[in-house]
């Protein structure tokens, strides 16, 4: 008996140590302990689920002082066992024309649930994404995202829906590009 509470003891310590992904309403959920630091908002693909590509919106700062950068080909996807990486920007445009109509619609919104995790301590300066939208004044899409200090990134990720229903978990996990051991990972459940 004694050894069982000792076990038990030491499980929740552990679970303490190691945080894992908080759901924080409204679609969005955040996870602060891989050395990089996520924060996604899914409020859109709850939104629509049925849209061929689904677009998350993804915060990601370093968890200490070092300089750390995610190249896009890096995020990844993985839902019910299967990896999945994003298009190109290019397989993205000639595939899907809603990447404005996501953004307006992503902006209308609420976005109380993210802004109410780590993402407020940290400046996520207004530049290239992974997809920037397809207008005249929009900026050359980005295919490394940077962050070190207080400084992070904000990006929309893209993947090809691989048919979402209410209630599915997936995962989304990026790495840094010159030291895949330094990690980050978001949780999501769809609602």
């Amino acid at each position: 008996m004694k050894t069982a509470k000792i076990a038990l003891i030491v499980l929740a310590l552990s679970v303490a140590a190691y945080p894992q992904t908080k759901d924080l309403g409204m679609g969005a959920f955040s996870n602060e302990s891989g050395a990089i630091l996520m924060a996604v908002d899914a409020a859109l693909v709850n939104q629509d689920k049925d849209s061929p590509y689904v677009m998350f919106v993804a915060f990601m700062a370093t968890a200490g002082d070092k300089a750390l950068a995610v190249a896009a080909k890096d995020v990844v996807m993985v839902y019910k066992g299967t990896e999945y990486r994003m298009p190109t920007v290019k397989e993205l445009r000639d595939a899907y024309r809603g990447e404005l109509r996501d953004l307006d619609f992503y902006r209308s919104l609420g976005r109380e649930g993210i802004n109410s995790s780590w993402i407020r301590y940290y400046e996520f300066p207004e530049g290239s994404g992974f997809f920037p939208p397809l207008t005249a004044s929009a900026p050359l899409p980005a295919s490394e995202g940077h962050m070190s200090g207080k400084f992070g990134v904000v990006t929309s990720l893209y993947f090809k829906n691989p048919g979402f229903a209410k209630g599915d978990k997936l995962t989304i996990k990026v790495r840094d590009m010159k030291n895949p051991e330094l990690t980050g990972e978001c949780e999501v459940v769809l609602k």
